[in-house]
Protein backbone atom coordinates (compact mmCIF):
# COMPACT_ATOMS: atom_id res chain seq x y z
CA UNK A 1 0.00 0.00 0.00
CA UNK A 2 0.99 3.69 -1.00
CA UNK A 3 1.42 5.85 1.67
CA UNK A 4 -1.03 8.57 2.36
CA UNK A 5 0.04 12.58 0.50
CA UNK A 6 -1.25 15.79 1.35
CA UNK A 7 -1.19 18.53 -0.77
CA UNK A 8 -0.81 21.71 0.78
CA UNK A 9 0.38 25.20 0.16
CA UNK A 10 2.93 25.36 2.47
CA UNK A 11 4.52 23.67 5.42
CA UNK A 12 2.77 25.90 7.95
CA UNK A 13 -0.85 24.71 6.79
CA UNK A 14 0.69 21.19 7.25
CA UNK A 15 2.03 22.70 11.25
CA UNK A 16 -1.46 23.79 11.70
CA UNK A 17 -3.39 20.49 10.77
CA UNK A 18 -0.57 18.74 13.30
CA UNK A 19 -1.78 21.67 16.25
CA UNK A 20 -5.20 20.96 15.43
CA UNK A 21 -4.93 17.26 15.44
CA UNK A 22 -6.46 16.97 12.00
CA UNK A 23 -7.95 13.45 11.56
CA UNK A 24 -6.41 13.02 7.98
CA UNK A 25 -3.20 12.56 9.37
CA UNK A 26 -4.00 10.48 12.09
CA UNK A 27 -6.00 7.69 9.80
CA UNK A 28 -3.02 8.33 7.46
CA UNK A 29 -0.55 6.99 10.21
CA UNK A 30 -2.94 4.18 11.30
CA UNK A 31 -3.38 2.85 7.60
CA UNK A 32 0.09 2.90 7.14
CA UNK A 33 0.89 1.00 10.43
CA UNK A 34 -2.18 -1.20 9.76
CA UNK A 35 -1.00 -2.57 6.77
CA UNK A 36 2.60 -3.02 7.27
CA UNK A 37 1.82 -4.79 10.77
CA UNK A 38 3.40 -8.04 9.01
CA UNK A 39 6.66 -6.34 6.76
CA UNK A 40 9.89 -6.58 7.52
CA UNK A 41 11.12 -3.10 7.55
CA UNK A 42 12.41 -1.29 10.26
CA UNK A 43 11.05 2.07 9.12
CA UNK A 44 7.65 2.75 7.47
CA UNK A 45 6.86 5.40 5.36
CA UNK A 46 3.08 6.60 6.57
CA UNK A 47 2.86 10.02 4.54
CA UNK A 48 4.03 12.54 2.10
CA UNK A 49 2.99 15.97 2.73
CA UNK A 50 3.32 18.17 -0.92
CA UNK A 51 4.29 22.06 0.05
CA UNK A 52 2.90 23.53 -3.68
CA UNK A 53 4.33 26.71 -2.82
CA UNK A 54 7.79 25.74 -1.90
CA UNK A 55 7.79 23.01 -4.72
CA UNK A 56 8.98 20.53 -1.58
CA UNK A 57 8.11 17.18 -0.12
CA UNK A 58 8.09 16.34 3.39
CA UNK A 59 8.11 12.05 3.80
CA UNK A 60 7.17 11.21 7.27
CA UNK A 61 7.91 7.47 8.17
CA UNK A 62 7.45 5.64 11.06
CA UNK A 63 10.41 3.42 13.46
CA UNK A 64 8.38 0.32 13.77
CA UNK A 65 9.13 0.23 17.57
CA UNK A 66 6.75 2.81 18.10
CA UNK A 67 4.31 1.37 16.11
CA UNK A 68 2.20 0.26 19.50
CA UNK A 69 2.45 3.55 21.39
CA UNK A 70 1.43 5.80 18.14
CA UNK A 71 -1.53 3.55 17.22
CA UNK A 72 -2.83 3.75 21.46
CA UNK A 73 -2.56 7.92 20.74
CA UNK A 74 -4.49 8.04 17.68
CA UNK A 75 -6.95 5.68 18.79
CA UNK A 76 -8.32 8.48 20.86
CA UNK A 77 -9.31 10.23 17.33
CA UNK A 78 -10.88 6.83 16.43
CA UNK A 79 -13.17 7.12 19.17
CA UNK A 80 -13.98 10.90 18.49
CA UNK A 81 -15.04 9.91 14.76
CA UNK A 82 -16.92 7.28 16.51
CA UNK A 83 -15.20 4.77 13.93
CA UNK A 84 -15.70 1.74 15.93
CA UNK A 85 -15.02 -0.79 13.84
CA UNK A 86 -11.67 0.58 12.95
CA UNK A 87 -11.45 1.34 16.84
CA UNK A 88 -11.31 -2.56 16.81
CA UNK A 89 -8.99 -3.47 14.56
CA UNK A 90 -6.47 -0.68 16.23
CA UNK A 91 -6.68 -2.26 19.96
CA UNK A 92 -6.45 -5.91 18.17
CA UNK A 93 -3.31 -4.17 15.92
CA UNK A 94 -1.75 -3.01 19.56
CA UNK A 95 -2.24 -6.28 21.33
CA UNK A 96 -0.81 -7.89 18.37
CA UNK A 97 2.10 -5.81 18.64
CA UNK A 98 2.74 -6.23 22.38
CA UNK A 99 2.38 -9.50 22.16
CA UNK A 100 5.28 -10.07 19.32
CA UNK A 101 7.19 -7.42 21.58
CA UNK A 102 6.90 -9.61 24.76
CA UNK A 103 7.30 -13.35 23.06
CA UNK A 104 9.22 -12.41 19.98
CA UNK A 105 13.13 -13.71 19.95
CA UNK A 106 14.28 -10.50 21.75
CA UNK A 107 12.28 -10.35 24.96
CA UNK A 108 13.94 -7.88 26.87
CA UNK A 109 12.81 -9.72 30.49
CA UNK A 110 10.98 -6.48 31.66
CA UNK A 111 8.91 -8.91 34.21
CA UNK A 112 11.94 -9.06 36.75
CA UNK A 113 12.83 -5.60 36.55
CA UNK A 114 12.76 -4.27 40.53
CA UNK A 115 11.70 -7.74 42.16
CA UNK A 116 14.51 -8.93 44.14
Amino acid sequence: MMAAEINLNNSEEFQEMVERKDFTIAKAVVEAILSNLNGRKKHVHVLSVNCLEEASTFDITLDRKYFAETLQENLKYYVEQELYEECSKIVEAINTLKEKETHGGKSKDKHNKGVH
